[in-house]
């Protein structure tokens, strides 16, 4: 007997670009509108980019020019070009491509076969034109879809590929590109292939001397001493201590930027402890040791294993098929290495044990502290008063874990609306009791003495450091009045001052909310400025009603799930490696001096004004 509704019909085989479009997610991560960094427009470049550095790494070509305009994206190197004869077969035939063959790509990123079908299959509009020896081979598609095969044309153009493509709207949305993201992603490539040009919109990129230049570049200030920057085959490594709390790393692979981490930087963070331990000659906690620690680490392996096509965490053992394990080239290079450093270099070797004495000293200070925050924190996530969890978490296996978000929002009303209106599988709901302490020159210590800090540390995990970040979105939901842009600054202080990665690496948002519902009897639209409740009263015609949204607490869980669901609006909260973040805190959150007063006075704004900017 047949099963009810499962037969024959129910089986079918999909072509290419129709499981790339139908699944994304495999091959991009998350979709996204640009907002974020990992966002799927970003990673379609990448995948462009990673080919054009391939060819950098063989030896072949020595710039790659870059250019977005509006949606359309240019990337051109001068590498050796694809084979003419394989043109379309290397962007439109899955696991086609060079890079199984170790001799024509050694320690390449792009292994797989599938980053540029999947940035061919993801784009409305996409070309690759290929030029070797004074002939080029030009094809064009549209969705992934053969639009027109050019014959071959005779050419005095370099050698190398260009690619042109525009990421599909009916994938990504309303999408946009920070150019600040792309900045980021190109300076990284250049600082990772030292000698390497790149050129972006009329800005061109360099570097000499590699992760050294990438730390002193992305320091907001001085470390505690120099940088030590060591450099062996297939490995480069650069850190030194910092002012803040916390860790900090910038880990690669071939220079594809690993950002989960992964066998590398594990391996990495305890070499440095059992280096600095033999050294000393004492069994310091490693907490002490890599409190604040800014680091970098670059290693080629041959080909490597990642956990997805995202790449962004590494799983490999070995560095290839028949070299050492990576534990054992990562441990046996720093142990030497480092250790050299520290007896050549006495000053810095007081300056670390000095840091790491210090940090023990905190550490044993609050560790009483710690332990009934600890106690407390399990009894409010037992009783599930302040935490509503969600099944997916980013620290997890699941494909969607880039989908995992917590809501920090403040009040019953507005925590229980979106509360009954979210996505039990990947949104969470933190909700605060009124305005947080303001932390601005505070020491960790008040993180477990304040409930509130320390119930939002343990709902965040991020205890021992953000690589724990149990979720990928952190939205601080908020009135849109003074109040609720006062929580904002106070959440935001809060984050910077003990957790400044979540925000520079791209975890934190602003939820938007609409102000205004402007509905007849057949029509409703919900606007989030004047101007779009302007064009809204234009459109439903005479007399609509209108709602002004005081508070989240206003929204209904039926008007909310709109606003949370999969055309939510969020603001990223942006910041610079190199932005002063001391600086900001001490001016916008430190004693109230007259700068500041002045500057509040000369930049007042009403409540009509703030909801037209």
């Amino acid at each position: 007997m047949t099963a009810a509704g499962y037969s024959e019909e129910h089986i079918r085989t999909l072509e290419w670009r129709e499981h790339i479009r139908l699944r994304p997610g495999m091959y991009i991560g998350k979709l996204g509108d640009g907002s974020s960094q990992d966002d799927g427009i970003y990673v379609l470049l990448k995948e462009v980019m990673d080919n054009a550095i391939d060819e950098f790494m063989m030896g072949f070509g020595k710039k790659i020019d870059v250019s977005i305009t509006g949606r359309e994206v240019r990337v051109r190197d001068y590498g050796r070009g694809i084979p003419l004869g394989k043109v379309t077969d290397a962007v439109a035939r899955m696991n086609t491509g060079a890079k199984y063959d170790s001799k024509a790509f050694k320690k390449s990123v792009g292994l797989n076969g599938v980053g540029a079908k999947a940035v061919n299959a993801l784009s409305s509009r996409f070309i690759i034109r290929s030029v070797r020896d004074g002939e080029v081979k030009m094809t064009e598609f549209e969705h992934g879809i053969l639009l027109k095969d050019h014959p071959l044309e005779k050419t005095d153009e370099e050698n190398g590929v260009e690619v042109i493509f525009q990421p599909d709207e009916n994938m990504f949305g309303n999408y946009f590109y920070i150019s600040e993201y792309v900045e980021t992603m190109l300076k990284n490539y250049t600082y990772l292939n030292t000698g390497l040009v790149i050129n972006f919109n009329g800005n061109k990129y360099f570097s000499r001397n590699g992760l050294l230049d990438m730390l002193t570049d992305n320091m907001s200030r001085e470390g505690l001493y120099p940088l030590i920057h060591l450099k062996g085959d297939d490995i480069e490594i650069a850190f030194t201590h910092g002012h803040q709390y916390g860790e900090e790393y910038l880990s690669f692979v071939n220079g594809q930027n690993t950002t989960q981490g992964g066998t590398h930087l594990t391996v990495f963070r305890e070499a440095v402890v059992k280096t600095i331990r033999e050294f000393y000659k004492k069994d310091y906690d490693p907490s002490d040791i890599r409190s604040s620690i800014i680091a970098a680490i670059s290693i080629k392996v041959e080909e490597p294993v990642f956990e997805s096509q995202t790449k962004t965490k590494l799983g490999s053992k070995d560095m290839g098929p028949k070299g050492p394990s990576i534990r054992n080239f990562i441990n046996e290079f720093v142990k030497k290495r480092l250790d050299d450093y520290l007896h050549k270099n006495p000053e810095t070797s007081r300056i670390i044990l000095k840091k790491i004495q210090d940090s023990e000293k905190e550490r044993k200070a609050i560790s009483s502290i710690q332990k009934l925050a600890r106690e407390r924190a399990k009894k409010v996530s037992l009783h599930n008063k302040k935490l509503r969890d969600c099944r997916i978490h980013f620290n997890s296996a699941d494909p969607r874990k880039l989908e995992s978000t917590i809501f920090i929002t403040e009040g019953d009303s507005a925590s229980g609306s979106i509360t009954k209106s979210r996505d039990v599988e990947t949104q969470a709901v933190f909700s605060l009791r009124g305005k947080p302490l303001n932390s601005f020159g505070l020491t960790k210590k008040i993180v477990y003495e304040n409930e509130e800090f320390n119930l939002l540390q343990a709902a965040l995990n991020i205890e021992d450091g953000i690589e724990n970040l149990r979720y990928n979105n952190v939205v601080i939901a908020t009135d849109a009045d003074v109040d609720g842009m006062h929580i904002r600054l106070l959440l935001l202080t809060f984050f910077l001052q003990f957790f400044p990665d979540l925000v520079r690496k791209g975890h934190v948002y602003i939820l938007q909310t609409p102000l205004f519902r402007v509905r007849n009897k057949k029509e409703t639209k919900y606007c989030y400025t004047s101007a779009e409740r302007s064009r809204a009263i234009e459109t439903l015609g005479p007399n609509p009603e209108i709602t002004r949204f005081k508070g989240l607490g206003e929204i209904s869980p039926d008007e909310f799930r709109y606003f949370i669901g999969k055309d939510m609006r969020l603001e990223p909260v942006r910041m610079k490696r190199n932005d002063a973040v001391n600086g900001y805190l001490e001016f916008y959150m430190g004693k109230n001096t007259p700068e500041r007063q002045d500057f509040i006075i000369e930049n007042l704004k009403f409540e009509e004004d703030l909801v037209e900017a």
